[in-house]
C-alpha cells in the first residue's frame, strides 16, 4: 500500500511539473542541476554566451542554498527567522528576476526540491517578499503576487513528505 501511495504522489508531482510552461520547466531543471550540483550546467544548459553568463550568476546566487538547508527555523519560534528569510528572499528574488518562474506553484515546486520539505512553511513568505521587491517590474510583481492562492497563503499546516520527482535534463534524440 505504501508503494502505491508513493507512486501516486510521484505521478501527481509529474503532472504538476507538466502543467508549468516550457520556460518554467527548463528553468526548474537547470536550477536543480545548479542548486543540487547534479552536473556541469555550462555544458548541459549553456547554448550561448548570454546563457553562460546567466548560469554563472545563478551559481553565485545559489551559494546560499547549502547554508539555508541547515538553517531552517522552527515554525514556532522567532529565533533565526531574520537570517533565514532574508537570505532566502535574496535567492528567491534572483530567480523571480530571471522572469522564468511565473507563479507561486512553480516557485514552490523548485524550492521544496532545492531546500527540502522542511522549507515549505517558509516559501509563501519568501515568495511574497521577493515578488514585492522594487527589482521586480510592476506588471510582473502583480502577476506573481496574484498567483499565490489564499489557500497557500493561509495554510494551517504543511506536509513534511520529501518530494519524490526531481525533473532532469533530457537530450533531444538525433533524427
Amino acid at each position: 500500500m505504501a508503494i502505491a501511495k508513493t507512486a501516486s504522489v510521484t505521478i501527481a508531482e509529474m503532472r504538476e511539473f507538466a502543467s508549468f510552461t516550457a520556460a518554467e520547466q527548463r528553468y526548474i531543471r537547470r536550477s536543480l542541476d545548479i542548486g543540487l550540483g547534479r552536473c556541469d550546467a555550462f555544458r548541459v544548459w549553456g547554448r550561448n554566451a548570454r546563457e553562460n553568463a546567466a548560469i554563472r550568476s545563478q551559481y553565485v546566487a545559489y551559494q546560499e542554498l547549502k547554508a539555508l538547508r541547515h538553517a531552517i527555523p522552527s515554525e514556532t519560534g522567532f529565533d533565526a527567522i531574520e537570517g533565514f528569510i532574508g537570505k532566502l528572499t535574496r535567492v528567491a528574488a534572483f530567480d523571480l528576476a530571471q522572469e522564468r518562474i511565473d507563479c507561486f506553484s512553480s516557485f514552490r515546486f523548485l524550492y521544496e526540491r532545492l531546500l527540502g520539505a522542511e522549507a515549505r512553511p517558509w516559501l509563501p513568505s519568501a515568495f511574497c517578499a521577493a515578488a514585492a521587491l522594487p527589482q521586480i517590474q510592476p506588471k510582473r510583481r502583480k502577476l506573481l503576487l496574484q498567483s499565490l492562492s489564499e489557500a497557500a497563503a493561509t495554510a494551517p499546516g504543511w506536509s513534511d513528505r520529501a518530494p519524490g520527482f526531481y525533473p532532469e535534463y533530457i537530450a533531444e534524440a538525433a533524427a
